[in-house]
């Protein structure tokens, strides 16, 4: 290719000046151009936000077994869920124990006695 400003094309600074008018109007559309860019980028922004939530908010709840057993005779102190687990605390002939139940099947995980020291 042909070097611009060899080849005499090239136009004269008089004829890129630009007057003031036509300053102000450039100003004009790229504050404009600035302003229409923000408000789709704060759309896209809200698109996002409500794709994420509704895919988290549509989720199934995690699966929680049914019943679990403790022995015949003993009180339930408390239950809890935790970590995939179905904590219950009980007294049973005197003593207090703590089972970890499985909270998908319900099976019994360990069992462990509460003692004062």
């Amino acid at each position: 290719m042909s070097d611009p400003d060899k080849s005499g094309n090239t136009p004269h600074a008089a004829e890129t000046e630009l007057s003031p008018e036509a300053v102000a109007t450039l100003g004009k559309a790229r504050r404009s151009a600035g302003v229409a860019m923000g408000i789709m980028l704060l759309g896209f922004m809200a698109i996002g936000v409500a794709v994420v939530y509704r895919l988290m908010r549509d989720a199934p709840p995690p699966t929680i077994a049914a019943s679990v057993s403790v022995p015949a005779g003993s009180e339930v102190v408390s239950a809890l869920s935790v970590d995939g687990t179905i904590q219950v605390t009980y007294i049973a002939g005197g003593a207090v124990m703590l089972a970890l139940f499985d909270a998908e099947t319900g099976e019994l995980r360990q069992t462990t006695a509460i003692s004062a020291q």
